[in-house]
């Protein structure tokens, strides 16, 4: 049994857990009134789905469909977990068993949540798997890594009934496109060895670090705004710092300054998920 959760622990990334199980909770405190809403059953389902069953399909999948570039790419031996033959048998019956709970969930949920339940994980299947495979696409590669909002969506929707206002929905995307272009312009080598024609790889690396610096700076933009100009909200500006610095100083290595974006995610996301909890329910400050 522990063999098996080690390599389940393994295939799901653990580093970037907070990618999903995050925006699970800030959506989800974006949307709670009452320390009550913090009491149902329901969330605290869906937090284990997201944090830890979301990532083992996600990566799980990638995994499965990548492994020609993943056979060049040194990140699998350093960072991440390199699948091996003898362990694809137990991946694909992990993907299954958690598409069945994932069904059974659905069977709960109202039309509203199962739609974007849904969403979510045919953008997380889909982003990998053929035919559609968006990663391979320009623009559609960035523009669907938004299976990472969904979670926040399900969580707002969870509690309001509703979906959040289309400006945080903007934000999102911006930070979740500039995420997914940042990360793969490391990839830009191994991508095109393979032929896998992803944003920076057509546009090249220059162009690729303009477009997360454009993305970053509007979501800065958005949640200064959004805050009411409030201090900590200018903490935002770490994100377009890294692009920044990679543009006016090329020599900087992005693959090292990438795996510091996980803990400034980490750090900002508790510090929102903090200030929410705070305003919205406690009004400690």
């Amino acid at each position: 049994m522990s063999s098996i959760f080690s390599f389940l622990f393994k295939i799901s990334r653990f580093r970037f857990w907070i990618y999903t199980g995050g925006t699970y909770v800030v959506g989800y405190a974006l949307a709670a009134n009452t320390f009550t809403d913090f009491m149902q059953m329901e969330y605290y389902i869906y937090l284990f789905y997201f944090f830890f069953l979301a990532n083992i399909f996600i990566y799980g999948v990638n995994d499965l469909w990548d492994e020609d570039t993943d056979e060049l790419n040194p990140k699998k031996d350093e960072m991440e977990h390199r699948l091996q033959k003898s362990e694809k048998l137990r991946l694909k019956f992990s993907i299954y068993l958690i598409l069945g709970i994932s069904i059974i969930l659905m069977y709960t949920q109202s039309w509203g949540e199962r739609f974007i339940f849904s969403g979510f994980l045919l953008l997380s299947y889909f982003y990998s798997a053929p035919p559609l495979r968006f990663k391979e696409r320009p623009i559609l590669d960035f523009s669907s890594n938004y299976l990472y909002v969904m979670p926040g969506i399900f969580a707002y929707y969870l509690v309001a009934g509703q979906l959040p206002t289309w400006i945080i929905l903007l934000a999102a995307y911006c930070h979740v496109s500039a995420m997914h272009i940042f990360s793969a312009i490391p990839d830009i080598e191994y991508d095109r060895v393979t032929g896998i024609i992803t944003t920076p790889v057509y546009f090249g690396k220059k162009v690729g670090l303009y477009l997360v610096l454009m993305f970053w700076i509007i979501l800065a933009v958005i949640a200064i705004y959004l805050s009411g100009y409030h201090l900590l909200s200018f903490l935002v500006l770490v994100f377009p710092a890294f692009p920044f610095i990679l543009i006016i100083k090329p020599s900087v290595d992005i693959r090292k300054l990438y795996w510091y974006l996980p803990y400034v995610n980490i750090i900002l996301g508790g510090l929102l998920f903090l200030a929410l909890i705070n305003y919205k329910i406690f009004n400690w400050i």
